[in-house]
């Protein structure tokens, strides 16, 4: 699926992630990859400016850093230093072993993006990985990144969204219909009301803001085969196909419910623009399989721009020097390029 290029570069908003991840190791990375490449969009990262300075110096990365009072000091300084707007708090964790501690920071760096994009400081939120099992023993009350996003759309825009998530790669776009859930839990959470919604609202912002003029739905089913004509399952007769009929109703270009097995070779991905999968496993094993370093985490559905690589902490491999930045340079362009193509400067 193809983005319209930008038309300008306005700043984007990099959240730190968990400091003992390879987020501040990716962003060192991703500097030094783009900030001579001028058309590459600027970022600024909300972070602890010390942290990244040590962790330059230890794996040996010539990234100057720069701590800006405000964000409309840092298109200026990313083309001579990693522009940063520092956090008060010291990270008490170490790569690889994250602590609680550095919770309320890791938080607060998101905040302090999705402000930014609020008062149009900054284009778009870019974020790094966060350990949520971390942030749960510290109090975080949200299921991950992308339910905070929510709850700081009604925060900061007053506005109640329902957020979806998209991974995106030029190979594939896919959507998983019911995402951090038990398999077993699948079936009951699956309902016609739920696939409608989600298709309208990637429907939605494939226009909005990959400028896509009539975009392609493909639905999986959920069972082998989509059910077999109901040999195998009925919730395809049952809620995928009325789902389906009602998105068409709407003006929603749709097809399937397509067995999900042959939806993915190259044949057929020239027939649709994005997939909306059933479950977890069967939209991410397919892209993750055609893109596993370039696939690219979207939030559609929000108030503002939200992209992220498609990928967790790796505190297996934090400050080793071995963290590949490809991805987050990815969501980074990808941020830039829709944020140029839908939210004109202020």
């Amino acid at each position: 699926m193809s983005v319209s290029a930008p038309a300008q570069k306005r700043l984007l908003a990099l959240t730190r992630g968990d400091p003992s991840g390879i987020g501040p190791e990716l962003a060192l990375k991703a500097w030094l990859a783009t900030h001579a490449d001028a058309e590459a969009p600027p970022f600024v990262i909300a972070a602890e400016p010390d942290h990244l300075a040590a962790l330059a110096r230890r794996l040996r990365l010539a990234v100057p850093i720069e701590v800006v009072e405000t964000a409309s000091q840092a298109p200026d300084a990313f083309r001579r230093a990693l522009p940063v707007l520092a956090s008060p708090a010291s990270v008490v964790g170490q790569a690889g072993a994250p602590d609680e501690a550095d919770a309320a920071a890791t938080i607060a760096s998101i905040e302090t993006c999705v402000r930014l994009v609020h008062k149009s400081e900054a284009a778009a939120v870019v974020t790094n990985p966060i350990a949520k099992e971390v942030l749960y023993r510290a109090g975080f009350s949200h299921p991950g990144h992308t339910e905070f996003l929510a709850e700081l759309a009604l925060r900061f825009f007053d506005v109640t969204m329902r957020p979806v998530m998209l991974l995106w790669s030029p190979e594939l776009a896919v959507v998983p219909a019911t995402i951090h859930v038990p398999l077993a839990r699948v079936p009951t959470l699956l309902t016609r009301s739920l696939l409608v919604e989600t298709g309208l609202v990637v429907a939605h912002d494939l226009r909005l803001r990959f400028g896509i003029e009539t975009p392609r739905l493909a639905f999986t089913g959920l069972n082998p085969h989509a059910g077999e004509g109901g040999a195998m399952g009925g919730e395809e007769s049952e809620i995928i196909i009325p789902a389906l009929a009602e998105l068409a109703q709407s003006g929603v270009t749709v097809s399937g419910p397509h067995p999900a097995d042959t939806l993915f070779h190259a044949a057929a991905r020239r027939s649709y623009d994005v997939v909306i999968a059933m479950y977890h496993d069967q939209a991410l094993i397919p892209i993750k399989t055609l893109a596993f370093e370039t696939a690219v985490n979207v939030t559609l559905g929000l108030p503002f721009i939200r992209t992220s690589p498609d990928h967790g902490t790796a505190f297996d491999i934090a400050g080793k020097g071995l963290a590949d930045p490809r991805s987050l340079i990815a969501a980074l362009q990808l941020a830039g390029r829709l944020a140029s193509r839908s939210c004109p400067a202020p």
